[in-house]
């Protein structure tokens, strides 16, 4: 299955748009681009069961961000939701542009 180009990149403010969090925005901390998911800052917490290391003498049952599918995401500039797509200026450079307003997409 092709999905389409990632317009979001590593530390993006973004809000979830459907599922569990929906609502919830955080940070992009990290995208797999394989899978087309992102792991936010603060949003879907899973709880993991870890050994004992030396990190975590003790080890239990410890709550981490778990990834999210990038269609479930949506950038947030100027604390609105926006779609983005890239055009080329005058200089044949690239830039980021929100459809709605036509103006640049300034994070």
């Amino acid at each position: 299955m092709r999905m389409s180009k990632i317009k979001l990149k590593k530390g993006d403010l973004v809000q979830v748009i459907s599922g569990e969090s929906r609502g919830q925005k955080g940070k992009i901390l990290s995208i797999d681009t394989a899978k087309y998911r992102a792991i936010v800052e603060g949003v879907n917490m899973v709880s993991k069961s870890e050994k004992p290391s030396a990190k975590n003498t003790n080890g239990g049952i410890v709550k981490k961000e778990g990834s999210i599918h990038l269609s479930n995401l949506m950038i947030v500039i100027d604390n609105k939701t926006a779609r983005i797509g890239r055009v080329l200026d005058e200089k044949s450079n690239r830039m980021e542009r929100v459809f709605k307003t036509k103006k640049e997409a300034s994070k």
